[in-house]
């Protein structure tokens, strides 16, 4: 089972790619241009050129699940936030469906649910987030949704907790969400979610 990851030259993505590379858990990273190129081939992972504002359904030939890890990122404005978090993830779920694929692995975030909730720079963001996992949950692909909270630099401590009063803190490490994200990979669930953040518990204590 191949999987398509977008969103593979992301922070979390990257991260992502070397666990599964090293796992032996057949991948294939899909990147924009050229460029980025060099940085997967030195690690042995296939990568197909494709560009979430243009037309990328053929980064899905050969693939039977689909991982979404992309982001506008911090630097860029709500216009980015539209094209790539919510409609490149929409456009993401509707060919999922019509290629047949298995399951879509979606990193969503803790406040989605509730972008009003979220400090008023992100709200766009969360918004976006809310509208793209809605649109999975209906898509009739199975699905799982991810929803990690601050994103921070730390190491991956492989310890996890599932709720802001267990973990005390809204926080999580890059680095866990990417173990997280090959740990559900490895799994059978299906049409469920999970939050995700730092804490003491297994990874197999959070997604069963």
């Amino acid at each position: 089972m191949t999987t398509l990851v977008i969103g593979a030259n992301g922070q979390i993505g990257k991260q992502f790619c070397e666990l599964a590379q090293q796992a032996g858990t057949p991948i294939k990273a899909m990147i924009r241009n050229e460029e980025q190129v060099p940085w997967f081939r030195e690690r042995g992972i296939n990568t197909v050129i494709a560009d979430l504002e243009d037309d990328f359904s053929h980064a899905f030939e050969g693939c039977d699940q689909v991982v979404f890890t992309a982001g506008s990122g911090p630097h860029t404005g709500p216009d980015k936030t539209l094209l790539i978090d919510l409609y490149g993830a929409i456009r993401a779920a509707d060919i999922a469906k019509q290629k047949d694929i298995s399951r879509y692995l979606m990193i969503s975030a803790i406040r989605a649910e509730n972008p009003m909730e979220a400090p008023e720079k992100l709200r766009p963001y969360m918004a976006a987030k809310f509208a793209a996992d809605a649109h999975l949950r209906s898509s009739g692909v199975p699905y799982v949704i991810l929803k990690p909270g601050r994103l921070t630099d730390g190491a991956a401590s492989q310890q996890f907790a599932s709720s802001v009063d267990e973990a005390g803190d809204n926080q999580i490490s890059r680095a866990n969400v990417a173990y997280a994200l090959h740990y559900a990979l490895q799994t059978s669930v299906t049409n469920t979610e999970y939050v995700l953040l730092d804490g003491k518990r297994s990874i197999d204590e959070i997604i069963q």
